[in-house]
Order: C-alpha cells, then structure tokens, then sequence
C-alpha cells in the first residue's frame, strides 16, 4: 500500500504548482494543470493537498501551536521579550529547511495575487494569537501580551523576509535575532533621544 504522504511526490507538486503560479499567474492555473506538470494525477494531488493555496500554505497550520510551546518551553526566568525571541528563533531553524528551496518564488507569487496576501495575513494572525495565548500563560497581562505577540509577528516576518533576500549570507534565526535586536536598539535610540529633550 503506498503511504499517504510521500515527500517527493509532494515536492513535484509543490515545484510545479510554483512554477505555473508565476508563469501563469495564481488565479489563471487549475489543479489539473499542476498535477499534469508534476507528471502526476489530479486525484493523487488531492492527497496531499486540499486545493492550490493548500500547495503555498501546506503546514501553516502548525506554526502556531510550535511556537507556542517554545515559548511556555523558555525558562520561567527569562523576561517575556527574549523568551520570545528566543521561541521565534528556534521555531524558524526547522522551518528554513523545509521552506528553502521554494521560499523566494512563493513569495513572489503571493506577493501578486491579494486572496493569498488576504490568507497570509490571516495565518499571521494565528500566530499572533498563539503566541499571546502563552505569553498569558507564562504570566504576562492579556494587554501586553498581545502587544508582545503583535511586535514578535513583525520580527519573524522582517527576520523571514532578510532571509529569503539572501539564505546563504545568513540562517532564518540569525536573521530573526538581528531583526529583534534592531527593534530593541532602535527603541533604545527613541528612549535616549527623548530624555534628552526632557533634560
């Protein structure tokens, strides 16, 4: 019996589906034609995913509950902000390797079509409220921790985005970890600047 999930099966897919998406655009390709491209049939495309935005966001649904259990993972010690970042960071190491090889040109076809834009955003915000859910659970007010969670969605995205610019220069976490410190310095910056005026 042929398992249900067969990783290269899913890659062809995944590779043709992209492919026409920027060839073609999003809205003007069929999940026939995809499965056609990969040299596969529409029924063993139904398999592995449910439609073609399936094909862009497969395993979205499982970025949330990570990185909250990485964040309820941190040491009770460590203060809301790094053990955030420092669940931003670990979530993303195992999510670069599976993205990689499709990550710029499925950014490029999202960025094309706003159903996938309007679905992105609707992704993040699970994640923003995944990540408030623990950021309450580890303690921190319901306020703070949705501010918490909104400003740790804008690291990921801009980390992600620096990644995908240019993966060899520099990992996914190393890139997250450089967009939350120039938050960080940038908001030390503002807080310098406005107690001198004060002064």
């Amino acid at each position: 019996m042929v398992p249900r999930w067969d990783p290269e099966a899913a890659k062809r897919l995944q590779t043709a589906a992209i492919e026409l998406f920027l060839e073609l655009g999003y809205e003007n390709v069929t999940v026939t034609q995809i499965a056609e491209r990969a040299g596969l049939t529409r029924r063993t495309f139904s398999r592995y995913f449910a439609d073609k935005r399936d094909v862009l966001f497969a395993g979205s649904d499982q970025l949330p509950p990570a990185l909250a259990a990485a964040v309820l993972a941190a040491d009770p010690e460590v203060p809301p902000y790094p053990a955030l970042v420092s669940a931003l960071a670990s979530v993303s190491a195992e999510l670069a390797d599976r993205v990689a090889p499709l990550a710029a040109q499925r950014r490029a076809v999202v960025a094309k079509s706003p159903e996938l834009q309007e679905r992105g955003r609707t992704k993040f915000a699970d994640v923003a409220h995944a990540l408030a859910g623990a950021l309450v659970k580890r303690g921190v007010d319901a306020g703070n921790a949705r501010l918490l969670a909104s400003v740790g969605v804008a690291i990921f995205q801009s980390g992600f985005d620096r990644w995908v610019d240019d993966q060899d220069a520099a990992s996914l976490p190393m890139r997250i970890s450089e967009a939350a410190e120039q938050l960080s310095s940038a908001v030390r910056t503002n807080a310098q600047r406005t107690i001198g005026e004060k002064a």
